[in-house]
Parts: C-alpha cells; sequence; structure tokens
C-alpha cells in the first residue's frame, strides 16, 4: 500500500480529530445515511481496515480512508482537503492505484457531490442508486476493478 509524506498508517488515536472536523457533507453521510456516531464509525473502520490518514503540505490533517480484506474500500474528509486539492487527489490516487485486491467497492450518499467527483476522477464505475440505511437515504453503489 502506497504510503507518503502525506498518507501515514492511522491509528485510533486519530479518530477524534478526524470525527470533529469532517466536511458537512461526509458528516451528514455518517449520521443520516448510515445511523452512526462519526467517532464510533471512524473507529470501527480504523479497527477493522487497513486505515490510513491523509495530509495536506500545511500539515493538517485532510481525512481518514481504508480498505478491507473484501476490497470494501471508504473514504471521510475534513475541510482541509480544499487548501490543497491537487494534492490531495494526487496522492488519493496514488493510495488507491497501489491497493492489491481486485475488486473495490462501496456505496456513496448521492447528495455528496465532493466525493461523487473524486471517486470519478479515481476511476470508479457508478452502478446504481439505492435506499440505503436506517432514513433510506439515496446511496450509489460504486466499484474499481
Amino acid at each position: 500500500m502506497y504510503k507518503s509524506s502525506y498518507i501515514r498508517t492511522a491509528c485510533i488515536d486519530d479518530v477524534p480529530n478526524v470525527a470533529r472536523k469532517l466536511k458537512a457533507d461526509d458528516l451528514r453521510e455518517v449520521r443520516e445515511g448510515l445511523g452512526q456516531n462519526p467517532v464510533l464509525a471512524l473507529a470501527s473502520l480504523v479497527l477493522d481496515t487497513e486505515a490510513v490518514v491523509f495530509n495536506v503540505p500545511n500539515g493538517k490533517t485532510a481525512g481518514m480512508a481504508g480498505v478491507s480484506k473484501d476490497g470494501l474500500i471508504w473514504m471521510l474528509c475534513t475541510d482541509a482537503i480544499s487548501e490543497y486539492p491537487k494534492t490531495f487527489v494526487r496522492e488519493a490516487k496514488r493510495w488507491v492505484d497501489s491497493l492489491p485486491h481486485p475488486i473495490l467497492w462501496n456505496r456513496a450518499d448521492i447528495r455528496n457531490t465532493t466525493h461523487l467527483r473524486l471517486l470519478r476522477f479515481l476511476g470508479f464505475t457508478f452502478i446504481q442508486v439505492l435506499p440505503s440505511g436506517p432514513n433510506n437515504k439515496l446511496f450509489v453503489e460504486f466499484l474499481k476493478l
């Protein structure tokens, strides 16, 4: 898995900082779409997947991402991604492209347009839109072979 001066292995100590600074769309996706507390959701993801932290050149945390053994990929971001968008997107692409999984997949809230644009840039294909989670919000399934 790709690591750089902007990407490092995540640890449980990173969770409160990232959860507190989530972008509004990401926070909404966790709370409304998944029905979860962001701290608990991130803690579970860090413990259950191979997770990384993304930083930007000014040292701020841009977000966290991870992938499970079966290829379920996830990412939650902070507003710091907008301070260095090119660096963030380049590093995210390098990380995704370095993953050894034959299939990467998950769902994203269709209202989270920032993530949908990023997913498209990273080479993911959108499959179908379905209601998901406890509130039946619309999520789009995506994958990358």
